[in-house]
């Protein structure tokens, strides 16, 4: 199978599976000197780990991480960083009854029509346990960004029908509730929809919004590997994202070009823009403003009720998934998306020092007062 790296420089390998022995990733291309700890990963991990709420998924997986190799006294050295998740809960059992189905809305049937042979006891390799990869590497990754200046939040615009104005957000409640939306009320309102869908057996998804501030100039080129489309890349490879905007996205379409073109001024000799239609990127390069994305989470696949289906045999059948499900992919998916688009970041900016001859000059040109 190939298709688990990602990233140029600051590059990350994934592997593992849902109910194998243990999840993990490996960090290449980490600058050595960045100060992290087992805790700094954790912090991350524990935003995405089942069990949080009556909302997720009742497994009981500490997700407690392991860091192998590629750090000394606190520092990274350089080297491959290696981090391992055990999984201690696993309940193969519960897919007994589908080894022959294909589960409507999951990667089942594809993935068994291209290998010929597929894990599954949880979706295996497609299951949402391999995220955990992602976080882990994804909170170096931050680490590297705090370094310079950068910081990247995720949290939760919506859930199915509520929807969180940005003129009403209150950041300051995003860690008060377990749908980890920036307004107490509103999450209680889509907590109360989310336990009606679970009542019926059923799901909904929602909308995460990224940001990130401090960015510089430059991130990301001109042509193939423009910033939006890298970050689209590395955001729509969840398993659970539909769709993604950065800055008015699908509105633009409908907006006009007097509008939409976000004004030039010059303050204090710094170029700004009066407004941020485009979301921080121009021509595939970041502006310097506020990086404002957005991903569109379908709603969970694996729900109680009955549901019409075909067995590996091509007979139509029915099928009705067991084990313990989230009847809502958006909460613990935040942490994921801000992962990415930190991965994303952070490997944009490695890449970005060789941009200009002066930069490399920072570097390698000697100094001739220490001659």
């Amino acid at each position: 199978m190939s298709g688990s790296l990602f990233g140029s420089i600051f590059r990350i390998s994934t592997w593992g599976e849902s109910h194998g022995p243990g999840i993990g990733v490996v960090i290449d291309g980490c600058p050595a000197g960045i100060s992290v700890s087992e805790a700094d990963i954790q912090n991350y991990l524990d935003r995405r780990k089942p069990g949080q709420s009556k909302y997720t998924t009742k497994r009981n997986e500490s997700d407690s991480v392991e860091i192998l190799s590629g750090v000394f006294e606190g520092k990274t050295t350089g080297t491959p960083i290696s981090l391992i998740v055990r999984n201690q809960d696993q309940r193969p059992r519960d897919y007994g009854n589908i080894a022959s189905l294909y589960r409507p809305g999951h990667a089942d049937y594809p993935f068994t029509e291209k290998y010929g042979f597929r894990d599954y006891r949880g979706g295996g390799r497609s299951s949402g346990r391999e995220t955990i990869g992602r976080v882990a590497s994804g909170a170096v990754a931050s680490l590297l960004l705090k370094e310079l200046g950068i910081h990247v939040t995720a949290y939760t615009k919506s859930i199915g029908p509520f929807t969180i104005p940005e003129e009403e957000y209150r950041m300051s409640e995003v860690s008060e509730n377990a749908l980890y939306m920036p307004g107490n009320s509103v999450a209680e309102q889509a907590g109360a929809y989310i336990s009606s869908l679970m009542a019926e057996r059923d799901s909904c998804g929602g909308i995460i919004e990224c940001v990130a501030e401090g960015l510089p100039v430059g991130l990301g080129e001109p042509v193939f590997d423009k910033l939006d489309g890298l970050l689209a890349h590395a955001v729509m490879s969840i398993g659970a994202v539909k769709g993604v905007e950065i800055g008015d996205g699908f509105a633009a379409a409908a907006s006009r070009g007097s509008i939409n073109n976000d004004a030039f001024y010059s303050e204090n000799g710094a170029i700004r823009k009066q407004t941020n239609h485009a979301g921080g990127s121009l021509g595939g390069m970041s502006d310097g403003s506020r990086l404002v994305l957005r991903a569109a989470i379908k709603p969970t696949s694996s729900i109680a009720r009955t549901q019409q289906t075909v067995n590996t045999s091509g007979e139509n059948t029915e099928i009705t998934v067991l084990g313990r499900h989230d009847p809502v992919i958006v909460p613990r998916a935040v942490v994921v998306v801000e992962s990415m688009t930190a991965l994303t970041l952070a490997d944009l900016l490695l890449r970005n020092m060789c941009s200009k001859l002066e930069h490399v000059k920072k570097i390698y040109q000697p100094d001739p007062k220490a001659r």
